[in-house]
């Protein structure tokens, strides 16, 4: 059995007696001060790049264990009592005998592998109530296999070893320390010796004590040097290069924690980054949030946002410091200016304002067999460039055979490119400064005449996006529900149906959504809310 075949249920394993042993153990016999972030983080080496904490405070995942519908605690259920008959016949562990009594917080880090360079060497550091129950552990691991155990000392730590495995465990003070490769294991044990630890790098002792603040947090990840890390796991694959552009954007973001944890709508999940102050700054503006009130509360999905042009500005002139990046724009600019087009003012250079992206629902029509359309809305202050642009997409249109024709629908002048299907584009302006392009006839007359109940005003969409910050730099949003309905719908119009399973966990779901925020120069912040149904 290969390292990652029984390393990877093996920590999956873990992290689930982790979340149910807290009442277990009480902390009575454990001291609080080893099961910190912190403190576990002194048994993992400096060299690691990455690490992810698992809590084992069991009011936390009670939490979680509330959420989800009948159905979908049924799937749930099922899967975790197949998934632990599997681990149990292959490898003989019993999460309830052979982890329960013994497991405490966990943290799992990512270490350059000295052997294999495009694997990482993967080292579990757990805190233990029990050291003899956790040696036995230790020892049953290693066992697993034809061949058994050996045992050796290192810097007076007994390891348990078994190479065909590639398992390596120690009890270290008070944690059971798993690795993939010995010389991950060697170098933990090191680190209880005076040598540098992940809790020692520049900047970790704040990132561990502090985390993320999200409500009863089950796991926090820590990069404490985000772009070395992301370079160190794209040379684990060969088929990976970063463009120098990414790399230098990469670069721009010094350290990130992130957490998950629940509160009262479902699963939380906050990404907190530290922006290096010497890097080229981008001028990150929130977004009004008006766009939402122009959408119809049945909308499926949204991207949303502001400022497109000066995004694009601030692009353009970074991409002159990088040949690729460079050569990018310059062929994008051709490609529009081949269609008379100018790129940077027909297209960006009036899209000031803010903007916004969905899909909505729609069974009239050309959008009949699909179902829904999109839509685009542009706040602008130079509407003449907006006009310009659009009569240029037109005349393009009119120049390849398009029917393009004018109507008149609730006062607002439209202009729709018509098929024997019906209209396949539209627009319009909603007011002086905001237009409106529509894919699909029917949401032309969505968008003119304005929905009795708009997205602002949707229970999903205030259910969804409730807890997440209100000044933020746009939405990303799903319906869960209505985009449910709708992939039935494909699925059995393909003759495809989508398994029971699937579907029983993507209805508990009531929706996602996603904002981003910035203070200053110096942090930036991504929220996500998967917003999730109570069982019954």
């Amino acid at each position: 059995m290969s390292a990652t075949k029984l390393l990877a249920p093996v920590v999956g394993a873990i992290a689930i007696a982790a979340g149910g042993t807290a009442a277990y153990l009480h902390f009575k016999t454990t001291p609080k001060d080893v099961m910190t972030p912190l403190a576990i983080a002194q048994i993992v080496p400096d060299e690691a790049y990455m690490a992810a904490f698992i809590s084992a405070d069991e009011q936390a995942w009670a939490k979680l264990k509330q959420f989800g519908t009948p159905e979908a605690q049924a799937v749930v259920t099922k899967n975790w009592n197949t998934w632990q008959q599997k681990l149990l016949t292959q490898s003989n562990i019993d999460i309830e005998k052979d982890l329960k009594p013994w497991v405490g917080n966990t943290m799992v880090a990512l270490l350059p592998n000295q052997g294999n360079k495009q694997k990482p060497s993967v080292l579990v550091v757990t805190s233990i109530k029990d050291k003899i129950s956790a040696a036995s552990f230790a020892m049953k691991l290693a066992n697993q296999g034809g061949s058994k155990a050996k045992e050796s000392d290192y810097q007076g730590s007994k390891i348990i070893a078994n190479a065909e495995n590639s398992v390596f465990t120690a009890v270290v003070k008070d944690y059971l320390v798993i690795a993939s490769d010995r010389p991950g294991l060697e170098a933990a044990i090191n680190t209880t010796k005076g040598q540098p630890s992940f809790a020692s790098k520049p900047g970790a002792d704040s990132l561990l004590t502090k985390g993320v603040d999200v409500q009863n947090s089950i796991a926090q990840v820590y990069v404490a040097d985000y772009s070395a890390a992301v370079q160190q796991l794209t040379s684990n694959n060969d088929q990976t290069t970063l463009p120098a552009t990414t790399l230098a954007q990469l670069k721009r973001v010094k350290s990130l924690v992130a957490g998950v944890g629940t509160d009262e709508g479902g699963v939380r999940i906050k990404a907190v980054a530290a922006i290096d102050p010497q890097a080229p700054k981008w001028d990150y503006k929130p977004a009004p949030g008006k766009i939402i009130a122009q959408l119809p509360g049945d909308t499926l999905a949204l991207i949303s946002g502001a400022n497109l042009s000066s995004y694009w500005n601030q692009a353009t002139e970074q991409a002159k410091s990088y040949p690729d990046g460079e050569q990018a724009i310059s062929q994008a600019r051709q490609a529009f200016k081949s269609a008379n087009f100018d790129l940077d003012k027909d297209i960006f250079g009036w899209m000031d304002g803010e903007f916004g992206m969905a899909l909505i629902p729609s069974d009239r029509g050309i959008l009949s067999q699909v179902g829904f359309g999109g839509v685009m809305v542009f706040n602008t202050s130079d509407r003449k460039a907006a006009e310009n642009a659009l009569s240029k997409l037109d005349n393009l249109a009119k120049g390849n055979a398009v029917l393009v024709q004018q109507r008149n629908v609730q006062g607002k002048e439209i202009t729709e490119w018509n098929s024997p299907m019906g209209a396949v584009l539209g627009h319009g302006w909603l007011d002086n400064n905001s237009v409106f392009v529509t894919f699909g006839g029917p949401l032309t007359e969505t968008m003119a005449t304005k929905s009795a109940q708009t997205l602002d005003f949707s229970d999903t969409f205030k259910g969804v996006t409730g807890n997440l910050p209100k000044q933020n730099m746009g939405y990303v949003y799903v319906d869960m529900d209505k985009t449910l309905m709708l992939l039935n719908r494909f699925a059995a119009t393909s003759q495809k149906p989508i398994p029971a399973d699937t579907v029983a966990v993507l209805n508990s779901i009531r929706g996602i959504g996603i904002t981003s925020t910035q203070e200053g120069s110096s942090t930036g912040q991504v929220d996500m809310s998967l917003a999730l149904k109570k069982g019954k």
